[in-house]
């Protein structure tokens, strides 16, 4: 048997990929491991991945021992698995090494939770810290960048530009460029490859009596197609009410001695649509999102459509009556808010006299002031974060990958 001084870095990363596929607690995990390529580059310092090929550094891999290679296989392949560079873009975006950072410390205590035993170690360059546990990366990511920022000292905090400046080199880099480079069909294929993985190995898993992890056993739950709910919600909240009563005669046929009834048509009143724009929801989202609601709106016809833009506060408010909504798209301008406290919006809509039919809210979920104070109808429309569940209202969850 060959010594690991022997063997060759591509030897050395094959072999590490072989002794997980052979590991019991890792059936489950098998198909996505396998999928892209996996290549040593000598100009890589680390290793990476775009979220379908990894690459690792040859010098890097030489300063690991067997188990720490493990490990970082299996960080890679996490991070596929759970779509860390479309998923959470939207850091990365506001700051691309908190970014980086949050997400591993969210990885990493997972794959020491799974490795007690130490088939999988951490290297000592990798960041895990436990009071973040029971957190995904955004709720980490919010933590570290407001440490970050609050750690200028003299009272002045520290420039968005340097934000995170302080912080250590995380365990690998991230190729946020190379994900970003994927075409849309390049993109599509990739999420059918890994939702088919995820499929076979938990059906490999359960035929060896083997365990399925509990968040692969949440990816496997079936999509609710939140184009539907949302088209049910609007339905059944803001239909107007069409009808026709004798008491008001139809003049059109009294002069032929025809008494038939008129046709009466309830209005519907406004449709409020809340859109948390603290940072988390891309143009892309939206202009679906609101593409989807204007469709189904015209068959409605609410008496306007009011779009409030918030985030510790609302910073836009726009209105559109029926006959403009083909120009909704087109003509909004989303603006900017700070933090994500959606009770703004139940305290704005009291100040202004808002007293709409419903309120659609799309935002992340990521809230700090509570649900809100609601009284009229409400849906949820959560981007990104199935943990969320609101206390009041109707919701839907909606992946960003499947708008």
């Amino acid at each position: 048997m060959l010594l690991n001084k022997e063997l060759t870095e591509e030897q050395r990363l094959s072999k590490a990929v072989v002794a997980i596929l052979s590991e019991p607690r890792y059936t489950a995990l098998a198909g996505v491991l396998m999928i892209g390529d996996k290549t040593v580059d000598d100009n890589v310092d680390t290793a990476y991945t775009n979220g379908r090929d990894e690459v690792y550094g040859r010098a890097f891999i030489a300063e690991l021992n067997d188990a720490e290679l493990r490990f970082l296989v299996l960080h890679e392949t996490y991070h596929k698995l759970f779509r860390h560079l479309i998923t959470w873009k939207h850091l990365w975006d506001t700051n691309p090494k908190v970014a980086n950072i949050a997400m591993d410390h969210n990885i990493n205590i997972k794959i020491t939770d799974e490795n007690r035993d130490r088939f999988a170690v951490m290297p000592e360059c990798g960041c895990r810290d436990e009071r973040f546990r029971g957190m995904n990366s955004q709720q980490i990511f919010d933590i570290i960048y407001k440490e970050q920022k609050q750690g200028g000292g003299g009272g002045g905090g520290v420039p968005d530009s340097e934000v995170g400046n302080s912080l250590p080199d995380s365990m690998d880099e991230h190729d946020w460029s190379g994900a970003n480079s994927l075409t849309e069909e390049e993109r599509s294929q990739l999420d059918r490859d890994v939702d088919e993985a995820i499929r076979q190995g938990a059906l490999s898993a359960g035929k060896m009596g083997h365990n399925v992890d509990r968040d692969l056993d949440e990816l496997l739950k079936p999509q609710v197609d939140w184009r539907e709910v949302l088209r049910e919600f609007i339905n059944t909240t803001c239909s107007g009410n069409d009808y026709s009563t004798w008491n008001r005669p139809n003049r059109r046929f009294l002069g032929q001695g025809v008494y038939l009834p008129s046709g009466v048509s309830e209005k519907v009143e406004e449709l409020v649509l809340a859109v948390d724009t603290s940072g988390s929801i891309g143009q892309r989202e939206l202009t679906l999102f609101l593409t989807e609601v204007k469709a189904i709106c015209t068959t409605v016809k609410p008496s306007k459509v009011r779009l409030l833009y918030w985030g510790d506060d609302v910073v836009g408010d726009e209105s559109y009556a029926t006959d403009e909504l083909d120009d909704l798209v087109r003509s909004t301008k989303p603006m900017g808010g700070g933090g994500t406290d959606v009770v703004c919006v139940t305290e704005y809509m009291k100040e202004e006299r808002i007293t709409p039919q419903a309120v659609i809210v799309l935002t992340d979920g990521y809230l700090y002031g509570g649900w809100g104070d609601w009284s009229c109808p409400l849906l949820w429309t959560i981007l990104d974060n199935k943990g969320a569940k609101p206390n009041v209202g109707k919701v839907t969850h909606i992946e960003s990958r499947n708008m």
